[in-house]
């Protein structure tokens, strides 16, 4: 999923807000011009109003102005620690500040919420996406090869979204659990009757909550949940602490020719392939099966990725 523009977040001064308003129904009328210099008014009159700053910045871009852009969005950086809108990411696509930085979880959140009611049409009618039946077709087959039955009696469904993974993989696991950042997806994931447990909450703090009360999983999913982590080794180090001696981790990344992690112009990381044995091996953790696939396309284009089965080195 991918940002489609700021949304408001007041700056506490009613003419600024009227302003910024003003601002939009220029870009509807499409005077891009227009619509900068009265946001460029709005931000003298407010200045730590973060939603004007990272509108500017969002026009500027489009006008060809990436001096501009750059300045703006590092105004909407520094208003906005929690990051709401992304700015950091902006900054990093046009080539300033950090070159990965990682997505906070008030963004993220936000993005999700946005999106909870259209994501399953969303990736499911236009974006192909089949990461879940391609990680079960993964599982089948290091199941098959290891002659194990593809049944399993736990599995955590980290950033399970609305259920796209929970609803691949419920015939096969007797006790389903679900986690995600966004509550909106949560509430959506709940009316689908897949789950045994659901919770809103932090990846790496559920994994750390879960390694706490000695829980073990004989199956760890994550569908499209790592192209939102730049950094993947503490989430890698959280799954191998509560996965069952006999378990299986299985998750997908968008991938590059390259090592480490890569922000993408979709705002998204990809991860290349060396890293992730890498990061895996670092936590105890070994591929079973590495395979190179389109889990879903963007503008029609199948996007380069991983599917990945890992388990854990001992074995």
């Amino acid at each position: 999923m991918t940002e489609t523009g700021p949304l408001f977040v007041s700056s506490g001064n009613l003419i600024a807000d009227r302003r910024y308003k003003w601002a939009l129904d220029h870009m509807a009328q499409g005077d891009r011009s227009g619509a900068a210099d009265i946001l460029a008014q709005t931000v003298e009159l407010a200045p730590r109003f973060a939603t004007a700053w990272f509108a500017l910045g969002a026009i500027r871009d489009q006008l060809g102005d990436r001096d501009g852009a750059v300045a703006a969005f590092a105004q909407a950086r520094d208003a906005d620690p929690e990051d709401y809108h992304g700015a950091r990411l902006q900054l990093a696509r046009l080539g300033a500040g950090e070159a990965v930085p990682a997505m906070t979880g008030t963004y993220v959140r936000r993005l999700f919420d946005q999106y909870a009611g259209r994501y399953d049409a969303a990736l499911t009618e236009r974006l192909n996406y089949r990461g879940p039946e391609l990680l079960r077709d993964a599982v089948g087959s290091v199941a098959r090869v290891a002659v194990r039955s593809m049944r399993f009696g736990s599995m955590i469904d980290l950033g399970c979204g609305t259920g796209l993974g929970g609803a691949a993989f419920r015939p096969h696991v007797d006790w389903l659990f679900g986690v995600d950042l966004s509550p909106a997806m949560i509430a959506r994931a709940k009316t689908k009757g897949l789950y045994d447990r659901l919770a809103v909450g932090d990846l790496a703090e559920v994994l750390a909550d879960e390694a706490d009360d000695n829980a073990a999983y004989h199956l760890v999913l994550a569908a499209d949940v790592f192209v939102y982590v730049n950094d993947l080794g503490p989430v890698m180090v959280g799954v191998a602490r509560v996965l069952a001696a006999d378990g299986l981790f299985a998750f997908t990344v968008e991938t590059h020719g390259g090592d480490g992690a890569k922000l993408l112009p979709t705002l998204r990381y990809a991860h290349g392939e060396a890293y992730i044995r890498r990061v895996l091996g670092d936590a105890g953790l070994a591929p079973a099966h590495v395979a190179k696939a389109a889990v879903r396309s963007e503008k029609g284009a199948p996007v380069d990725s991983l599917v990945v089965v890992a388990q854990p080195e001992s074995r």
